[in-house]
């Protein structure tokens, strides 16, 4: 029995610590003064270095048993938690106070005396140089929130811009815009150019912006170029394309068919000026452009000569020989043989 009161109870601790974990994280620092001079009053007429400290969620949270500090040594995870909390200021219990309901804030002076009052500690500030105040939870175990604040003018506070404690976002604040205990009305007074120097003061950022814009600009030029250069070839092919077969062939039948209209035209028109004389003459003229239209159509010739056998017209001399002797009758075997020229083609 008793082992099983334990194991329960150990689940009810795990359970709990992520609840409780989330409820720390809604708890924020909000607003830090290191030199009060003439700002806040506490209820003994003292200006003491305060901070204001917000609860961001909309339920309620106890936040006494926290831990405030300004030592950095308490950031050393080798270090013993009783050594830890002697280094640290805790917010005492039994006011009500301490009790934050949803979106409440609540201020601690600092640099005071504990015995002065339950939002007194001891917590020591620095005006000369810059302050580290962290707020742990009440294990003195967990880092809940911390900011590093500048060197503060009088009457000057370091400020959360975005006053919903989600962003990491400070600003120096002039004493007439300090608003202890009160949401920030927070105004960003800075240039961007002034921004960013503070967010990138080595020029790391610039850098890599730079060379981001120069790497996108080659890139998009070495796309134009490509996209120009594959629509140059496609052209390119084309007209080797269109100056081939069967598109010569075509065009120049075309063109031969217009010549030979032209030709047929004016052998016409000429024919009818002369009235049918030498009719022969334009004819024979016609056929050799018919024949020449047809001879140009292939382009390619067959290289072959064509020899063929033509009467040259000497069997004359026989038949005057038959009529000077009459009465001799050539026989098959005394007949003259008839010479023959080749005729080229």
């Amino acid at each position: 029995m008793k082992k099983f009161g334990f194991l329960l109870g150990s689940l009810l601790a795990f359970s709990i610590l992520p609840a409780m974990a989330q409820m720390d994280a809604s708890i924020k620092l909000n607003e830090v003064m290191t030199n009060n001079e003439t700002s806040l009053i506490d209820e003994y007429g003292v200006r003491n270095a305060w901070v204001e400290i917000a609860n961001i969620s909309h339920s309620t949270y106890n936040i006494r048993g926290m831990y405030l500090t300004t030592d950095r040594s308490v950031l050393d995870k080798k270090m013993s938690v009783p050594e830890r909390v002697s280094r640290m200021s805790q917010i005492p219990s039994g006011d009500e106070r301490t009790n934050l309901s949803g979106r409440q804030l609540i201020v601690f002076q600092l640099g005071s005396k504990p015995a002065l009052g339950t939002l007194h500690l001891s917590v020591p500030v620095f005006t000369d140089k810059a302050t580290w105040v962290a707020l742990y939870n009440g294990n003195a175990t967990q880092l809940i929130d911390s900011v590093t604040v500048p060197v503060l003018g009088a009457d000057q506070s370091y400020a959360r811009i975005a006053n919903n404690g989600t962003a990491d976002d400070w600003e120096v604040k002039s004493a007439d815009r300090v608003t202890p205990g009160i949401q920030n009305q927070t105004v960003v007074s800075e240039s961007k150019i002034d921004k960013f120097k503070r967010e990138d003061p080595h020029g790391f950022g610039m850098a890599l912006m730079a060379m981001s814009i120069v790497f996108f600009c080659l890139a998009l030029l070495w796309i134009t170029f490509t996209l120009f250069g594959m629509l140059m070839r496609h052209m390119d092919t084309a007209k080797k394309v269109a100056h081939q077969q069967p598109i010569k062939p075509i065009t120049k039948t075309v063109e031969k068919t217009m010549e030979v209209g032209h030709k047929t035209g004016v052998i016409l028109k000429e024919g009818l000026n002369t009235k049918g004389i030498d009719k022969e003459v334009y004819m024979a003229v016609i056929g050799l452009a018919l024949r020449q239209y047809e001879d140009d159509i292939h382009d390619v010739e067959s290289g072959v000569i064509t020899i063929k056998p033509k009467d040259t017209g000497w069997d004359d001399e026989y038949s005057q020989m038959t009529h000077l002797h009459e009465g001799f009758i050539p026989s098959k075997h005394n007949a003259p043989t008839i010479p023959t020229t080749p005729e080229l083609h």
